[in-house]
């Protein structure tokens, strides 16, 4: 599916993670395997260190820290909110929805319509195009798209296949209308019959958490994880990348009329850096057009990797008044892959901050 819009931007992003930081080499000891194989896996996938949001912090908590440092910092009038979007894995609650407490806390006005998007590692582009579609409407003027995720709490810590590689954050993009009339095209595809291969089976109403579900149990390579647990079938989602993405990323340069010299920086997400680097060669493109250090440093907090590509990477770029193109890509859970292209130049704010819990 191809959706096309003029007069859109994104004004300001914020990246939020939390201050603890867990290095893989300190977690050797949690897993079944040689230190000499572990570390070998570290060299190649880029396990280095990740963040991990304490058992009190939620998705939420961080989303609304950074929605607040726009507020005190860079002076966004939470009355001019005309829309809220929150994008997460791991709401507050099965009910309420999270995006009404989040409401609340942010003091947004009555007149905000506000809803929740249960979406992993495409939802950042997801929600730009459920902000677009919202501003096409007359009386929405400015979308807060809040994306979060902790899913550090869901992945077994014995097993090393996952726990090094998954991060907790959040973020918050303001998009607006715009005077500029480019348009932009949102490529999203779905592959529901494939959705299984990767999820966490028990804890919706399929299979509910018992005593059960959260034992942990050797799954044959020496790693242990529970049915509480994200589980993926690793081959089979690399396979689905390696073929879909490039596939993708060329539909969208043909329908701009770009070539792939003609991107600045392909903005993809995160899963490790050796998917990364098959994919960029996959696609094409020099490595360096491909950031791919965010898993090493911050590890892979599904919708967030994105923004907090953007805002390690790319802010003294993206604040300056030069015109940088940028190809947007998710994909994964769901199955589900995504994409655009977008110039943003002199961008009002492009942080990325550490969560610091409020003493009461």
């Amino acid at each position: 599916m191809n959706l096309s819009f003029k007069g859109k931007k994104i004004t300001d992003i914020v990246s939020v993670v939390p201050e603890n930081v867990s290095r893989f080499v300190d977690e050797l000891h949690q897993y079944s395997f040689p230190v000499e194989k572990s570390l070998k896996l570290k060299d190649i996938m880029g396990f280095n260190e990740h963040r991990v949001a304490p058992e009190d912090v939620t998705a939420a908590d961080m989303c609304e820290f950074g929605f607040n440092y726009l507020v005190d910092s860079k002076g966004l009038n939470p009355a001019s909110i005309d829309a809220l979007i929150f994008i997460s894995h791991t709401p507050d609650h099965f009910v309420p929805p999270t995006s009404s407490i989040l409401h609340g806390k942010l003091g947004l006005k009555e007149d905000c319509l506000c809803f929740d998007i249960n979406h992993g590692c495409a939802g950042f582009i997801v929600g730009l195009q459920q902000a677009f579609m919202l501003l096409e409407n007359v009386g929405i003027n400015r979308v807060a798209l809040l994306n979060g995720d902790t899913l550090s709490r869901k992945v077994s810590k014995k097993d090393r296949n996952s726990y090094p590689v998954v991060g907790d954050a959040g973020s918050v993009a303001i998009i607006e209308n715009s005077s500029d009339t480019n348009p932009i095209n949102v490529f999203t595809k779905n592959r529901g019959k494939d959705s299984l291969v990767l999820k966490i089976p028990a804890g919706g109403s399929r299979m509910p958490s018992t005593h059960e579900t959260s034992i942990l149990k050797d799954i044959g390579d020496g790693n242990f994880r529970s049915l509480d647990n994200l589980e993926m079938e690793g081959a089979s989602v690399f396979a689905f990348v390696q073929s879909e993405v490039p596939k993708m990323v060329d539909e969208i340069l043909k329908t701009e009329g770009l070539n792939k010299d003609d991107i600045d920086f392909f903005v993809l997400h995160q899963p490790n850096r050796f998917m990364l680097e098959k994919l960029a060669d996959k696609i094409g493109v020099s490595r360096n057009k491909v950031p791919n250090n965010i898993v090493e440093n911050f590890g892979n907090s599904n919708s967030v990797t994105i923004p907090i590509n953007i805002t390690f990477n790319l802010k003294n770029i993206l604040t300056s008044n030069r015109s940088t193109k940028l190809l947007l890509a998710g994909f994964g859970v769901g199955l589900t892959w995504s994409g655009l292209v977008l110039d943003i130049n002199n961008i009002n704010t492009c942080e990325l901050i550490e969560f610091k819990k409020e003493i009461k």
